[in-house]
């Protein structure tokens, strides 16, 4: 990745990777993604002084960039090879999105919110991203042309877990989803099998609402 990493930001990335070792983060590829994204190009320049602090931030629309200990515990429990296929719903910022560039052979990403597309879109481009193709819709119904995905993760909290992201994941590929109310929720992931699905929950987490057909209303 290109990634335009910024001096003065080096000593607070720094930091903040080794805070998250200490909370827990020990997958070697996950830290160095971390360590090659510029946060700070992911955030308004309102709260770029803030970008490298473990906490959420608001990025417009209503909508945050998740704390990077969120993002760090997602990748690090999907254990990715480098090969995989990846489904992203709520691209959001479109931080995620760059860290899991870094990480798998090609991700699609899917927003709601069109700004918040666009603004991620040129956020992406600018750190030399390639293997990331971006769609405007209700990810709630994934993006069924190129299933399945060998991982699917939800960047949003869902009242239940929506049946077509489960039906897009390819045998022995994972679903990573907040389940739960509006404002709080238990990170599941959801395992697909020969047979079935398995499931099990990881944490705690916070999120704003998954809106769509299958998942809350717009309010």
């Amino acid at each position: 990745m290109a990634a335009p990493l910024t001096p003065q930001f080096g000593g607070a990335r720094r930091r903040l990777i080794e805070e998250l070792r200490g909370k827990g983060i020990s997958d070697l590829a996950v830290l160095r993604a971390l360590d090659l994204t510029p946060r700070h190009q992911f955030v308004p320049s309102g709260v770029r002084h803030r970008a490298y602090e473990d906490a959420p931030l608001p990025i417009g629309s209503g909508q945050t960039i998740s704390q990077p200990f969120v993002h760090a515990l997602y990748l690090q429990t999907l254990r990715l090879q480098g090969t995989e296929k990846v489904l992203e719903i709520g691209t959001g910022s479109g931080y995620q999105t760059a860290l899991l560039a870094q990480l798998c052979r090609h991700v699609y990403s899917v927003e709601r919110i069109r700004p918040l597309l666009e603004t991620a879109r040129d956020a992406i481009t600018e750190c030399g991203v390639t293997n990331v193709s971006l769609l405007c819709g209700d990810g709630t119904y994934g993006w069924p042309e190129f299933a399945p995905y060998d991982a699917i993760l939800v960047g949003a909290g869902a009242p239940e877990i929506p049946q077509p992201l489960v039906e897009q994941l390819a045998v022995g590929g994972r679903l990573l989803v907040p389940i739960g109310g509006r404002d709080d929720q238990r990170l599941v992931e959801i395992a697909r099998t020969a047979d079935g699905t398995e499931q099990r929950e990881i944490s705690d987490v916070r999120f704003v609402p998954l809106v769509g057909r299958h998942g809350w209303e717009a309010t």
